[in-house]
């Protein structure tokens, strides 16, 4: 495993790792028209899941000083609701996007200090027992592709497909 310059993210490293994985994972065999289905028009589709999860991914880079900026941030900025009048990007669209953020964010992770993580990062969530810093930001964003992930696992079962195979790819260095 690659050693982070700061050891506060001796935990988030992994988790990021085990995120990317689980992203490509849990996408695995899902075709673009099941993508985009929604059951009983109640749930988000699959493809606004996944641009959710790039849109941390793309946030998280911002925190890190990543000028990048995500093709698709209209759709998904901040969690923007789905709009079924929109005409949504495709997952293949999506995943190209993945494999361009994501060794960005891996390696501003591996590279930030302590003294940037605590850096003051207002959210606007005026929480007591949570500072606003760019530590506890990146840990909300690996919280909420926990989430998304989980939530694109269910929808993988309730479409009918079989449930998230743990085949890692060794060779996957973000």
């Amino acid at each position: 495993m690659d050693t982070p310059k700061s050891k506060k993210l001796d935990i988030i490293i992994p988790a990021f790792r085990g995120h990317s994985q689980n992203f490509l994972m849990v996408l695995d065999g899902i075709s673009e028209d099941d993508a985009l289905k929604r059951i009983e028009e109640r749930t988000n589709h699959i493809i606004w899941m996944v641009g959710n999860f790039l849109d941390m991914r793309y946030a998280m880079g911002s925190v890190l000083g990543l000028q990048e900026e995500f093709e698709f941030k209209d759709f998904f900025f901040q969690g923007k609701a789905l709009d079924e009048s929109l005409t949504y990007p495709s997952l293949k669209e999506l995943k190209n996007s993945f494999h361009q953020i994501s060794p960005l964010v891996y390696n501003k992770l591996l590279e930030v200090s302590d003294e940037e993580l605590n850096k003051a990062f207002p959210m606007g969530m005026n929480i007591d027992f949570f500072p606003e810093t760019g530590l506890n930001f990146i840990g909300m964003c690996i919280g909420r592709e926990d989430y998304l992930s989980g939530q694109i696992g269910l929808m993988r079962k309730i479409l009918g497909y079989e449930g998230m195979k743990y085949d890692f790819d060794k060779d996957l260095k973000y």
